[in-house]
């Protein structure tokens, strides 16, 4: 499954480049911090109980013409969300590390720094 590194993310973003941002973490903890120009559509509690329909009766609100970044917490519930719309026909992407990455990268956290080297490591 496809995933986006959040300093690939935003030099899309500073480019012009800008995929959909798909956010499906709880209004509440959208609203305390997201991803500038994000979308929030909350359905992951529904996601992580492994109830896929929350997220199949949104899909009219999605466009099927961008690729779209589906950012959660942590990048696990995403995936799942990821692979619920590449199902049904659009173009998706997982942000690697979901806010928690997207954070400790904008921060430059020591934490971040070992994530991105080891996936620079791995294949």
């Amino acid at each position: 499954m496809a995933t986006i590194r959040p300093e690939a993310l935003e030099r899309r973003l500073e480019r012009g480049n800008r995929p959909f941002v798909l956010d499906i973490r709880p209004s509440p903890v959208y609203q305390a911090g997201s991803i500038k120009k994000s979308i929030n559509v909350p359905v992951y509690d529904s996601l992580r109980r492994g109830d896929e329909s929350a997220l199949r009766d949104r899909l009219d609100e999605l466009p099927n013409d961008d690729e779209i970044v589906v950012v959660c917490k942590q990048g696990i519930v995403a995936r799942r969300a990821t692979r619920v719309l590449n199902d049904e026909g659009y173009t998706a992407t997982t942000l690697a590390g979901g806010m928690g990455g997207w954070n400790g990268y904008k921060r430059g956290s020591i934490g971040y720094r070992l994530r991105s080297l080891l996936w620079r490591l791995t294949p």
